[in-house]
């Protein structure tokens, strides 16, 4: 790749300029909220890890314009009054934008809003794109006894308004900062277009639906970039990794030994296991017979062809024969 260009720098610039705007907000919750009371602020590092492999999802896997990769990533740390986003519920105007074209600057906006109206949105954080399905971002963020909650969204590059996330998860376990968080992601749809393909041109819900998991099964329809009836459930597609720091903000805290499932959160699994899902052959319906060929008061012989939509992959159900012949009574013999 050659050398950024003068746009590409100047809208850095901008994101930087409008982050440290928006960074952190001075507020304070509403009232009723559980409070962190070990310390009153505690910092994280965040670590997104792309898991979007031609081997865990081979069908339709984007190679080129553009080829799969993972917008920035943008969450907040909040209380429990703000929802960047939430399953079987409508998006806002400004995730939207994001998750079908990657605009963050609504969305940052109504975060900015969240923080000064509402007092409910303690820090905005971001972590650059990835430019490949495999790869790693990270950021670090803050949260506070009264904003223990982290939501964030990272678009699917490419796809109509598909994204992975995170939903207020809390990093207050009882009264304690949890020392280490990891969580599988799933692909979730927007609700605010239709298309069933990564490459799919823009198609806008109407009217708009609300937050959907995609499964293997859902939407159940074999176009779907997602579609593996095979599986009963998919491979994550990215993973996020939560570690608290100390008060050097550059340094981390290593977990205390303990049984699987102690304390601090999920356990971390092997980042490099990659699940091979196999990808079956799949062909169009057969044409019509040809026409019906042989000598008078013989039998003759006619055909018809199928032709390959998907081929295999990873050990999947091979395909089938393409031509198919029958015995048929000639027409218009001589």
């Amino acid at each position: 790749m050659g050398a950024p260009s003068h746009t590409t720098t100047w809208a850095r610039a901008l994101w930087a300029l409008l982050l440290t705007t928006l960074g952190s907000v001075a507020s304070q919750p509403l009232g009723g909220e559980s409070v962190c009371t070990d310390r009153p602020l505690a910092k994280y590092s965040i670590t997104f890890t792309g898991k979007w492999s031609q081997t865990a999802f081979p069908k339709q896997y984007p190679l080129f314009r553009p080829p799969a990769q993972w917008s920035s990533l943008l969450g907040a740390a909040h209380s429990s009054d703000y929802s960047l986003w939430r399953k079987n519920q409508y998006v806002s105007d400004g995730l939207r934008d994001f998750a079908e074209r990657g605009e963050a600057w609504a969305l940052m906006r109504e975060m900015q809003a969240a923080g000064e109206k509402l007092q409910s949105v303690h820090e905005v954080f971001s972590a650059p794109a990835v430019p490949s399905g495999t790869g790693q971002t990270s950021a670090e963020l803050e949260v506070h006894s009264r904003h223990s909650l982290v939501s964030f969204v990272v678009r699917i590059v490419p796809s109509p308004d598909w994204f992975v996330g995170v939903d207020s998860l809390d990093l207050c376990d009882g009264d304690r900062w949890r020392e280490q968080v990891a969580v599988d992601l799933y692909p979730y749809d927007a609700g605010t277009d239709s298309g069933f393909t990564f490459s799919s041109p823009n198609f806008a819900t109407i009217p708009q639906d609300t937050v959907t998991e995609i499964t293997s099964s859902s939407p159940s329809h074999p176009a779907n970039s997602f579609y593996y009836p095979r599986l009963k459930s998919l491979p994550p597609i990215a993973r996020v990794t939560l570690v608290r720091l100390q008060q050097n903000p550059r340094a981390f805290v290593l977990p205390a030994p303990g049984p699987a499932g102690a304390g601090g959160g999920n356990e971390i699994m092997d980042s490099l296991s990659v699940p091979e899902t196999p990808l079956d052959c799949e062909v169009s319906l057969w044409s019509s017979w040809g026409l019906c060929a042989g000598p008078c008061g013989k039998l003759g012989a006619k055909s018809r062809t199928r032709y390959v939509r998907v081929q295999p992959a990873n050990h999947g159900a091979p395909c089938p024969e393409l031509e198919e012949e029958a015995e048929c009574v000639p027409d218009n013999c001589v």
